[in-house]
């Protein structure tokens, strides 16, 4: 059993997968060539913005934005601990601080109340209010960061709660970057993932709903500005000229024959969102019932795209026997994610202490997920639940 089935999805567009990266190799423009463009305008009409900026990956997405937005050093940027380092590693990466922010259990998605306490205690400098990291050129000292970004995620394909987090943003003159890494196809009261926030970033990585064979990403404005900059940034901050660089930026720039591949798969995108509603309904429709386990909740309003299925065991322990049974039985499963991110060595810096964000431990202790794809059939599937149903007998 395929925990995400990339062989079949291939099998349908394979004529056409071919035949787009035998056009790239006639004219030879492997580097932000014509499909590069052609990507960008198909998919800035699908989520409903100005401007798509295709570029490297999802973590370059990610960077790109945060430099578009010159945030640096002595800046905050708030974001959640429960994600996969690439979001916070590139607030680091510019001199500024992540300040954790914990999740909303039910949604696994930064929540937006602890939010709008957090912003209070990096104003007032009061950990007291809430936990806040260590300025890394003097530990121990008295917090002294400006609050800048939020960089909200929108975990498992399922947008954040961008109605209260923005309201948080204008409250405090702060930006809004979209993590859209796993949420491409996903929307929120019918506005698209990638849409929200004044840049958005997603990822191509081979395993997201919509994934290349490599690594690729994109971000998304509305603002013509921005647009420009994005675009400056991913070409070594490029100026008028390819050798008069107005600002500094990185190389990031999309493969041609990655954009030929995902304009293979956009075809079929579309349905394929709609077949994973198809699989997560089926899954959730047969454990439910199960007092062992929690299936993902799904607000009102709200449509994931269902990047991963997830559910809670009870405990660690059980999460351990739950997966040991499914792997005796072939079924692979992975856990997103084992440790947050302020428990992790490479945020040893800031200060964080286990029992800061209690929701984010205790998520990444119980959590795991299951196979998910297209392509999953109601036969596996009840064999997936058979074996949950077995291991908790």
């Amino acid at each position: 059993m395929q925990f995400i089935d990339l062989a079949t999805q291939q099998s349908r567009i394979k004529d056409t997968i071919d035949a787009n990266i035998q056009a790239v190799l006639a004219h030879g423009k492997y580097i932000m060539g014509p499909e590069v463009s052609e990507l960008e305008k198909r998919l800035s009409a699908y989520v409903g913005c100005r401007h798509a900026v295709g570029c490297a990956s999802g973590t370059d997405a990610l960077l790109m934005a945060l430099m578009a937005l010159e945030v640096g050093p002595g800046d905050a940027v708030f974001t959640t601990p429960f994600t996969f380092i690439a979001t916070a590693e590139v607030i680091q990466l510019l001199g500024a601080t992540p300040v954790f922010v914990d999740i909303d259990p039910a949604t696994f998605n930064i929540d937006p109340e602890k939010l709008e306490t957090a912003v209070q205690a990096v104003k007032t400098g009061d950990p007291t209010l809430h936990p806040l990291p260590q300025p890394i050129q003097a530990p121990g000292a008295t917090p002294s960061l400006t609050p800048k970004c939020i960089i909200p995620v929108d975990l498992f394909g399922l947008p954040a709660d961008y109605d209260r987090i923005d309201a948080v943003a204008r409250k405090h003159g702060l930006y809004v970057i979209e993590d859209a890494a796993q949420s491409f196809g996903a929307s929120l009261n019918g506005k698209k993932a990638c849409a929200f926030g004044h840049i958005a970033a997603t990822s191509f990585f081979p395993a997201k709903p919509l994934g290349c064979y490599g690594d690729g990403g994109m971000c998304f404005t509305d603002d013509d500005k921005l647009a420009e900059s994005l675009k400056s940034i991913r070409v070594h901050g490029k100026g008028s000229h390819k050798y008069d660089n107005a600002r500094i930026g990185i190389n990031g720039r999309l493969d041609t024959l990655q954009a030929a591949v995902l304009l293979a798969k956009f075809d079929i995108f579309p349905e394929e969102v709609e077949l994973r509603q198809t699989a997560a309904q089926r899954y959730t429709r047969n454990l439910q019932h199960l007092s062992s386990v929690v299936c993902p909740q799904i607000p009102e309003g709200y449509r994931s795209v269902w990047a991963q299925y997830s559910l809670l065991a009870g405990s660690e322990d059980k999460r351990t026997a739950l997966q040991n049974t499914l792997k005796e039985n072939g079924i692979p499963t992975a856990v997103y994610y084992p440790k947050p991110l302020h428990l992790q060595t490479a945020f040893e810096c800031l200060g964080y202490h286990v029992g800061d964000f209690p929701a984010s431990e205790d998520a990444s202790q119980r959590i795991f997920s299951l196979p998910m794809h297209p392509y999953l059939s109601e036969e596996v599937q009840l064999q997936v639940v058979g074996a949950i149903e077995k291991a908790i007998a």
